[in-house]
């Protein structure tokens, strides 16, 4: 082995490079052969970001359309729920006033029935159209007539009025609130 030389460079001579030239250009030919064609690469690759860009826009689509459907629910559906849960509370409230309005009219009923049973106890309506049916019949025992019965004065307890709570004509209904009074 020679050493280095340290000195400058000698320019080949001309036998050196015909011997190089095969050398090279073999070289040159291998190495076009071992780099990748660029070109199928890239279109593998430029068709997997073509596909990705396409992916992307359809998300991209998809978010503006939830985000638009969100919006539409914000702005129109939502005070369209608000106006019906307030009208949906004005039903409760006059669900309810009717309930104790239903409830004072069956403690009403109540009371005229048992005054009413009262009534027929003490003046004896039954026996007396009892008396009348079997009297009809031919059995002589009955038909003697009872005296007549004494003439009783009747006063109608204070009841409520529906037209206080119901009234016929709407103008009077917006002047006139409808209160019930309070369940029991």
């Amino acid at each position: 082995m020679q050493p280095p030389s340290t000195g400058p460079r000698r320019p080949p001579d001309a036998a050196c490079e015909r011997r190089s030239e095969p050398v090279r250009s073999g070289a040159r030919e291998l190495a076009l052969f071992l780099t990748p064609e660029p070109g199928a690469e890239a279109k593998a690759v430029e068709e997997t970001i073509e596909a990705m860009l396409l992916r992307l826009e359809e998300f991209c689509s998809l978010a503006d359309l939830i985000r638009s459907d969100t919006s539409q629910i914000l702005e129109e559906n939502i005070p369209v729920l608000k106006a019906k849960l307030t009208e949906m509370r004005g039903i409760y409230a006059i669900v309810e006033r009717l309930e104790a309005f239903v409830k004072m009219v069956g403690h009403h009923v109540a009371f005229l029935e048992a005054d009413v049973l009262q009534t027929e106890r003490d003046h004896g309506a039954f026996p007396q159209a009892l008396r009348r049916w079997l009297g009809s019949a031919g059995l002589p025992s009955f038909r003697n007539k009872s005296p007549a019965p004494v003439p009783v004065t009747y006063e109608l307890p204070t009841l409520y009025r529906t037209e206080d709570y119901f009234p016929a004509d709407a103008r009077e209904a917006q002047h006139h609130p409808r209160t019930c009074p309070r369940p029991l």
